[in-house]
């Protein structure tokens, strides 16, 4: 379970310094829905008025436009040919920043990532769907700045399984893995600069849904969308 607690810390530091919703911002509190049709028509809403609403940076990483940083400058997350799969997970890989001779990630490799990864709610507001409470889940990027090494919402260890009695959906967020099928590794020492490789946006019903869960940061991750903005520096075998 040591992998599990270290993230755990980790991702508590990023909350504690990062939660900008206590109150929503003024917005209009979060209602679950009773039916869970609704919840994914919701999120699916939400996801694309954030690809509207958001630009990669010069080195990859996700920002909201602002007055000076706008569309006619910078093209939307919508307009980065965005890749839909039948889960609802939104996969862009980001032109220019792919390995020329990346090695193709396995089911069970040991990855080191570099990450962003936030999350939020959908809701309804007067009718129409948009993303409130903003958490961060994890962050090397601005928290370590090194790679995070297998981290166990990507991989949950027999030895965490065994001791825990829990299944692997309990702690791996299954979107997450299905969109990295799309990327190949970097293989490059943690002391490369980022240059984050692109994204991908996993609706509540392929993480964790309304399911039991480990509290990762001690936070409830129950309906919550999450955005991962990364690149995998390195994966190797697992024994």
């Amino acid at each position: 379970m040591k992998k599990v607690l270290i993230f755990a810390m980790v991702a508590g530091i990023s909350l504690g310094a990062c939660k900008k919703d206590d109150d929503n911002d003024g917005q209009p509190a979060y209602v679950e829905p009773e039916n869970i049709s609704t919840q994914n028509a919701n999120d699916d809403a939400a996801i694309a008025k954030y690809l509207d609403e958001h630009y990669l940076n010069s080195q990859g990483k996700i920002m909201s436009f602002t007055a000076t940083e706008t569309p006619e400058n910078h093209p939307r997350l919508s307009s980065m040919n965005p890749l839909k799969l039948s889960s609802g997970v939104v996969v862009i890989l980001r032109e220019g920043a792919q390995p020329e001779n990346g090695r193709s990630i396995g089911d069970t490799d040991i990855i080191r990532i570099m990450h962003h990864t936030g999350t939020f709610l959908s809701n309804l507001e007067d009718g129409k769907a948009n993303y409130i409470s903003e958490l961060v889940f994890g962050n090397t990027i601005d928290g370590s700045g090194a790679p995070q090494n297998d981290p166990s919402f990507y991989f949950a260890s027999a030895k965490t399984l065994s001791e825990s009695g829990k299944a692997r959906d309990f702690y791996e967020i299954e979107g997450f893995r299905e969109g990295l099928k799309h990327f190949k590794s970097c293989e490059i020492p943690d002391s490369q600069n980022y240059n984050l490789q692109g994204v991908i946006i996993v609706p509540s019903r392929a993480a964790f849904a309304r399911d039991a869960h480990y509290p990762y940061g001690s936070t409830s991750w129950r309906n919550r969308n999450f955005v991962f903005n990364f690149q995998v520096y390195k994966t190797s075998e697992r024994k």
